[in-house]
C-alpha cells in the first residue's frame, strides 16, 4: 500500500483537529481551505506541519498523549443515559481490578471495585510495542443533574476526571402570555437618556423602564445589551461586544445615589451637590453621545469615596460587611483575578500614563501567577477589594431590576446578553490565557454586509483547555450571565459548533472553519439553564449549517430570526406564519439600519461617508435597497397589513410612515414565534445603528442616546403613540404579560 504523501496527511490531520475542508458562503459558492491556512492553523494548535516527517510526529505524540491516560479529563452525558465511564488501560493490567471512588456535587461519596476483564472492550490500539485498550466501566450509583468528580485507581496509577450529568433541554418559561407568546423590548442601556443619570443609562434607569414596559406595553422582558466590563475608552474600548472582561459587568451602570453607602456619606452628598459636579452632570446629560471616559471619571470619583466610608463598615463585622464577605467567598479567585487586572491597571497607568495594555506591563506583572502580581495583590489589597465591592454593587442593583420585574409581572424580566468575543488585551486574556489559541483570531466568511469579511480581532477559544478544566471556566461564562434574569443571548451560537479561524498575517477570506466540542458546550448551557431557570436564544444569524438550528431545537433553545434575513428560496420575505415557533423574532440588531434608517439608506450613507463604499458601491447598494423594500411591500400586502389606500410602490415611501411602521411590528408580532423583540430605537421610529461593523473612529459606535428620555417614554405625545401601536400588537397577538396593568389613554 502507497503511503501517504504530505498533502493527504495534512488532510487526515486538519479532519482529526476539526478543521473543516472547505466552506459555503452565503452565495452558494464552494471554498477549499488553503494548504497555507490548514498549517497556519494546525500549528497555531501545537503541531508541527512542517513537513511529513515532523507533522507524522505531531499526530503520534497526540494519539499517544490521548490513550495513555486513565481517564478522559471530562464526561459530559445525558441525565436520560446510564452514566458510564471509559477507561485506557495497558492490554497487560486486564487481569487487574480498579478502584472508582465517586463524590457526587451534593457530597454523597461512593466507592466501588471492578474487575477489568469483566468490562467491555470499546477499543484498542499497539504504540511502541504496547496495547492500549479501551473498556467501559458502569457507575454503580444514580448521578443527578451537576458537576460530579470521579477517581480511578488501577495499581499505582491514579485518575481523576469531572463527570458532568446534564439534562436534555433547556429551561423554558412555564407561562409566556395567554397564547404561549410574549413580547419585550430591547435596548442599549448606556444610550438610555433620563432627568435623573449621569450621562449613562444606569441600573436606576432600568428600574423605570421596567415599570414602564409593565405599565404601558403589558410586555414580558427588558432586553439589554452586554453588560460586560469594558475599558470605557473611546473609540476603541467602548463596545460591550468586546469586553475587557465577560465575567463581570461595567461599573458605568450603577446608579450611585441609589446606592445604600451613598445615603450615609456626607462628603458624596456634599460634593454632589457642588457646582462643579452639578454642571458636569448636566453637560453629560446634555450630550448626544455617551460621554464615556468623563462619566467613567466621575463615578469613580464618588465611588472610591463610598467605598472608603463602607470600608469602615466592613472592619466591624456587621450584617453588610458579611453579606460581602459572602459574595467574595461564592466568587472566589475569578473575581479576585480580574480585581487584581483592574488593580493593576489602574496603579501602571497612574505611574506611566503611555501604558494602556497588559502587553506592555513589566513582565513579571503580566503573568497573573508570579511572585510579583501575588506581592502587588497583598500590599494594594484595599485597590483589590474596591474593584470587588464594585461587582458586589452591580449585582445588588441587578438583583434589584429583576425582582422589580418579577413584582409586575413580567414572565421573563431582564434578558441578559453573552458576547462571544473578548478585548485581547483585556483582563480575560490577561488571566486566563491558557484557554485561548495563539497564532489566529476569530472571524466570519464575506456575506452581503461585509463583501471581504470580519476580522474580530481575538483569539479562538481553546477548546482542549477548557475540557482539560473540566469546563469550569464555560460554566462560569455562563452562570455569570444568567444571573439576575429570565433569558440569555448567546450572542454568536454558532460557536458552540464551529467558529471561522483566521491565521496571523492572513485576512478573512483566508479564513477556516474548525469544529468545537459542540455537544459537550451546548449541554453544559442546557444544564446552566436549567439551574439558573433561565431561558436561552442562540444568536444563529449568517452562514448557519441545517444542523446547527437541528440541535438547538432540539435542545430547546431558541432561535433568533431577523425580518431583514428571512427569505425563500425565491429569494423574498416569508410569510409570518413561515416563521419558526421556538424562535426570537425582531427587527433588527446593534449591526444593522434601524426600521427608519432601512427605509431612509441612512446605513448606506454612513458606509460611505466612512470611506467604506465608493460611488459604484454606494449606487450599487442603493438600487438593491429599492428593491429590498419592494419585497418588504409585497409580503406585507399579502399579509393584508397594508391597508387599501396606502400605494404598494416602494418609490412612494422614501421614508418610513406611521402606517408602515405599523404594519412590520404587526408582521412581527403575527408571526408564531414565541418571542418578539422590538429595538427602542425600531419602536420610536430613530434613523441610526448603533454599531457600524468595519469602523472604530469613522462612526460613532456604542454611544448614541435614545431620542427619547425615560419619562418622555410616558409624557411626549408622539412617543406615546409609538408606545400604544405596539401595546396594541401585543394584546391582539396574545403577547400580553397577563399582569394587572393600567390603560393607556
Amino acid at each position: 500500500m502507497p503511503s501517504e504523501t504530505f498533502e493527504q496527511l495534512l488532510d487526515r490531520a486538519a479532519s482529526q483537529c476539526g478543521i473543516d475542508p472547505g466552506y459555503w458562503d452565503i452565495w452558494g459558492r464552494y471554498h477549499s481551505n488553503t494548504m497555507e491556512a490548514k498549517q497556519a492553523i494546525l500549528r497555531a494548535m501545537g503541531l508541527v506541519p512542517d513537513n511529513l516527517e515532523s507533522l507524522e510526529r505531531s499526530l503520534a505524540g497526540r494519539a499517544r498523549r490521548d490513550w495513555e491516560r486513565l481517564l478522559p479529563p471530562a464526561v459530559v452525558t445525558s441525565v436520560s443515559q446510564d452514566p458510564e465511564l471509559t477507561l485506557s488501560v495497558p492490554a497487560e493490567s486486564l487481569g487487574e481490578r480498579v478502584r472508582i471512588s465517586i463524590r457526587r456535587e451534593d457530597g454523597h461519596t461512593a466507592e466501588s471495585e471492578l474487575n477489568l476483564w469483566d468490562l467491555p472492550r470499546a477499543g484498542s490500539i499497539e504504540m511502541d510495542g504496547r496495547t492500549w485498550v479501551r473498556m467501559r466501566a458502569r457507575i454503580p450509583i444514580d448521578l443527578p443533574l451537576g458537576y460530579h468528580d470521579i477517581s480511578v485507581q488501577l495499581g499505582l496509577t491514579r485518575a481523576a476526571t469531572r463527570f458532568i450529568v446534564t439534562p436534555d433541554r433547556a429551561w423554558t418559561v412555564p407561562h409566556l402570555g395567554r397564547t404561549g407568546r410574549a413580547a419585550g423590548i430591547s435596548m442599549s442601556l448606556y444610550g438610555v437618556r433620563s432627568d435623573r443619570n449621569w450621562g449613562c443609562g444606569d441600573f436606576g434607569d432600568l428600574l423605570e423602564i421596567v415599570d414602564w414596559v409593565a405599565q404601558e406595553l403589558q410586555a414580558s422582558f427588558v432586553g439589554l445589551n452586554p453588560l460586560h466590563a469594558i475599558h470605557n475608552r473611546r473609540p476603541y474600548n467602548t463596545s460591550p461586544y468586546l469586553p475587557n472582561c465577560s465575567f463581570y459587568q461595567n461599573f458605568l451602570y450603577l446608579d450611585i445615589e441609589g446606592m445604600d453607602d451613598f445615603a450615609g456619606c456626607r462628603r458624596a452628598r456634599q460634593l454632589r451637590s457642588s457646582p462643579e459636579v452639578s454642571a458636569e452632570i448636566e453637560a453629560l446629560r446634555a450630550s448626544p453621545f455617551v460621554e464615556y471616559e468623563r462619566v467613567s471619571a466621575l463615578k469613580l470619583r464618588f465611588l472610591k469615596r463610598l467605598f472608603a466610608q463602607f470600608l469602615k463598615e466592613w472592619r466591624t463585622g456587621s450584617a453588610r460587611a458579611r453579606e460581602f464577605q459572602s459574595f467574595l467567598d461564592r466568587e472566589g479567585d475569578l473575581l479576585e483575578k480580574f480585581a487584581t487586572y483592574c488593580a493593576l491597571d489602574e496603579y501602571l497607568h497612574r505611574l506611566n500614563p503611555g501604558v494602556w495594555i497588559w502587553p506592555q506591563w513589566p513582565e513579571a506583572y503580566q503573568d497573573p501567577y508570579s511572585a510579583e502580581t501575588r506581592l502587588f495583590r497583598r500590599k494594594h489589597w484595599r485597590s483589590v477589594l474596591f474593584y470587588q465591592f464594585l461587582q458586589w454593587q452591580i449585582d445588588i442593583q441587578l438583583r434589584r431590576a429583576q425582582q422589580r420585574a418579577r413584582d409586575r409581572h413580567l414572565s421573563i424580566g431582564l434578558y441578559h446578553d453573552l458576547a462571544l468575543a473578548t478585548d485581547r488585551f483585556g483582563s480575560d486574556l490577561w488571566g486566563h490565557r491558557p484557554f485561548y489559541v495563539a497564532g489566529c483570531r476569530v472571524g466570519s466568511p464575506p456575506d452581503d454586509f461585509a463583501p471581504k469579511g470580519q476580522d474580530w480581532g481575538f483569539p479562538p477559544p481553546n477548546a482542549d483547555r477548557h475540557r482539560e478544566d473540566g469546563y469550569r471556566l464555560f460554566a462560569e461564562s455562563i452562570r455569570r450571565n444568567c444571573r439576575n434574569g429570565g433569558a440569555l443571548r448567546i450572542d454568536h451560537a454558532m460557536r458552540l459548533f464551529r467558529l471561522f479561524w483566521i491565521p496571523d498575517d492572513c485576512d478573512a477570506t483566508q479564513g477556516v472553519y474548525v469544529r468545537e466540542r459542540s455537544d459537550d458546550f451546548v449541554r453544559i448551557l442546557a444544564l446552566e439553564s436549567v439551574r439558573n431557570q433561565v431561558l436561552v436564544v442562540g444568536e444563529d444569524l449568517g452562514t448557519v449549517e441545517p444542523e446547527v438550528r437541528q440541535t438547538l431545537s432540539r435542545f430547546g433553545i431558541f432561535s433568533y430570526r431577523l425580518f431583514y434575513f428571512e427569505k425563500n428560496p425565491q429569494n423574498e420575505f416569508r410569510r409570518s406564519d413561515e416563521y419558526p415557533t421556538q424562535a426570537l423574532v425582531s427587527s433588527t440588531t446593534h449591526d444593522l439600519p434601524t426600521l427608519a434608517g432601512f427605509w431612509l439608506g441612512t446605513d448606506i450613507e454612513a458606509r460611505r461617508a466612512a470611506g467604506m463604499l465608493d460611488d459604484r458601491g454606494f449606487r450599487s447598494q442603493t438600487e438593491n435597497r429599492m428593491l429590498e423594500k419592494q419585497k418588504m411591500l409585497d409580503v406585507l400586502a399579502r399579509e393584508k397589513l397594508l391597508q387599501d389606500h396606502m400605494p404598494r410602490q416602494a418609490a412612494a415611501y422614501p421614508e418610513l410612515t406611521g402606517e408602515l411602521h405599523n404594519a412590520i411590528v404587526g408582521f412581527l408580532a403575527l408571526t408564531p414565534s414565541q418571542l418578539l423583540a422590538i429595538n427602542e430605537e425600531d419602536l420610536t421610529k430613530e434613523l441610526d445603528q448603533q454599531n457600524l461593523p468595519g469602523t472604530t473612529w469613522q462612526y460613532p459606535n456604542w454611544g448614541r442616546k435614545m431620542r427619547y428620555t425615560v419619562e418622555q417614554l410616558r409624557s411626549d405625545s408622539e412617543a406615546r403613540d409609538y408606545t400604544t401601536m405596539f401595546r396594541n400588537w401585543i394584546v391582539r397577538s396574545g403577547r400580553g404579560n397577563g399582569g394587572a396593568v393600567p390603560e393607556v389613554q
